[in-house]
């Protein structure tokens, strides 16, 4: 069994896409199945039964960070080579529907997997005009594969609210042994200078469309109103990262991290504050609640079903800065309240274990391959 994968970033620990892709390509590889990846932004590796095809690209321009792939030219013969039992799409492109086509015209079974909510981005640039051909798009795109897999039920919901049929869920699991209450570091702390303070914790890109003028008003409230025993830790880099800091100069930027510098900045915060809208899961949620961090987020977006399903942090009105502070501050001077649901937060992602989420979604990849060749 083959499976071709696109996806518009396969570069280690980018960002929550990248992440689970990485997972979902383990997973493939444990059941002996071939993967090959086609992008613009891959990280080098040499696994067995792993393939990397390079897409042409140009840094995309409202985040030159990331790669816009440009060019199908040589992904015609790649494929017909490749020989895919399957095709998965991640991104609605130009790249993306030439894989459509192609999986279309010759009858192999395609489904996509709905990773980023680019329409809520749409308003942060200032494009809302452009919302209404989006969504046709996308509806017009998502309906012409086999399935749709998306990573909550809230953006199922928006989805089939659209037009989008044939919508599954596919969960993100944790790496409990990354993310885990065992890294917390006192050296650490002692360097933030937050030994006698609860350290209010962000990681992500930073960029506006993160909500970020929320977190920045939460650390004003704070400055003004107190507590006084609070500190701010943000892990990550975007092109605000100078504002930030020049808003912020209190606070701590580590600048991006990896492995277990990461695990150990998540593990010696306190409080995980997330107020993006824009979010269809929210890795970096899981990942707090698995280090231990009760987490404070937003009412929109993905991110608050997996604090209702934990019961591991407090969910905020969007863009609500005092109703974000409010929540903080009743998880620093509430203890027991802390407490149950740090607690709450651990037993949770105990059960969320990759291996388990990815074996159902790829049971579900080979009936579709089955029924497809039982039709022909």
């Amino acid at each position: 069994m083959r499976v071709a994968i696109y996806s518009g970033t396969f570069k280690k620990e980018q960002d929550g896409v990248s992440k689970t892709l990485y997972e979902l390509t383990e997973s493939l590889l444990k059941e002996k199945i071939e993967v090959g990846i086609w992008s613009p932004s891959i990280t080098p590796q040499e696994r067995k039964g792993l393939l990397f095809f390079y897409i042409p690209s140009i840094p995309f321009p409202l985040y030159p960070d990331y790669r816009l792939a440009i060019s199908v030219r040589r992904i015609k013969q790649q494929l017909i080579e490749f020989k895919p039992d399957m095709i998965q799409i991640t991104v609605p492109d130009i790249v993306g529907t030439y894989f459509l086509k192609f999986a279309t015209k010759r009858n192999i079974p395609v489904v996509t997997s709905y990773h980023t909510h680019f329409p809520s981005y749409l308003g942060y640039y200032h494009l809302r005009f452009f919302l209404k051909p989006a969504w046709k798009f996308l509806v017009w795109f998502y309906n012409k594969s086999d399935f749709v897999y998306v990573p909550t039920r809230e953006i199922a919901r928006i989805l089939e609210n659209k037009g989008v049929k044939n919508v599954r869920i596919w969960s993100r699991g944790i790496n409990r042994e990354r993310y885990n209450p065992k890294y917390r570091s006192d050296d650490l702390r002692r360097k933030w200078k937050s030994q006698d303070t609860k350290v209010i914790f962000y990681s992500g890109r930073f960029v506006w469309y993160k909500d970020l003028d929320v977190f920045l008003k939460v650390y004003e409230l704070f400055k003004a109103r107190g507590p006084a025993n609070v500190s701010f830790v943000l892990a990550g880099d975007g092109p605000i990262k100078k504002e930030l800091e020049k808003r912020m100069p209190d606070a701590h930027f580590t600048g991006y991290l990896y492995g277990e510098d990461l695990s150990r900045v998540y593990a010696s915060a306190d409080i995980f504050l997330f107020p993006s809208t824009t979010e269809t899961f929210g890795n970096v949620v899981q990942e707090a609640l698995s280090s231990g961090l009760p987490s404070v987020v937003s009412d929109i977006g993905g991110c608050k079903e997996l604090i209702q399903r934990s019961d591991g942090g407090l969910v905020a009105k969007a863009k609500d800065s005092c109703a974000f502070y409010e929540n903080c501050k009743r998880l620093i001077e509430d203890e027991d309240l802390y407490r149950e649901m740090k607690r709450n937060g651990l037993r949770f992602t105990e059960e969320q274990q990759w291996d388990n989420i990815n074996r159902k979604l790829i049971e579900e990849y080979k009936n579709l391959i089955n029924e497809r060749h039982s039709s022909e």
